[in-house]
């Protein structure tokens, strides 16, 4: 199953696209986020191949892996393992000019997964472009 799910807000683009690009700043905006943990040395930045596990809700370790990332486009795709569920993840932003900014995240995977994922995602989504 695929869902797309798309919020817009103030926040320019280019300052969004750091709280995507900046790992440490994900716990901030994303409510069913509060820790990222990267494997190996390098900078905590998005970055392709980049591997690690996300602490959602404080419990549950969900394993990464950044795929694509395209910073001029400001794109970037990951894939995570829930279980033995695997999804895919698409996420970008996109400059509205005067009407603000928005966001995109296309989901891939299982429905019984995708579906209760979706409001949280929302909600992520929209706090990702508040000014705070």
């Amino acid at each position: 199953m695929q869902t797309t799910l798309r919020a817009t807000g103030p926040l320019p683009a280019d300052q969004a696209w750091e709280r995507y690009a900046d790992l440490d700043r994900w716990p901030r905006w994303a409510p069913q986020i509060s820790g990222v943990a990267v494997s190996g040395p390098g900078p905590r930045r998005l970055r392709p191949g980049l591997e690690g596990t996300v602490r959602a809700a404080g419990l549950v370790h969900v394993p990464f892996e950044v795929l694509a990332v395209d910073e001029q486009a400001r794109t970037w795709s990951w894939r995570v393992r829930v279980g033995p569920v695997t999804l895919t993840l698409d996420h970008g932003i996109e400059d509205l000019g005067a009407d603000g900014t928005r966001t995109w995240l296309r989901t891939t995977g299982p429905a019984l997964v995708v579906l209760p994922y979706s409001p949280v995602a929302f909600i992520g989504l929209h706090a990702l472009l508040l000014q705070r």
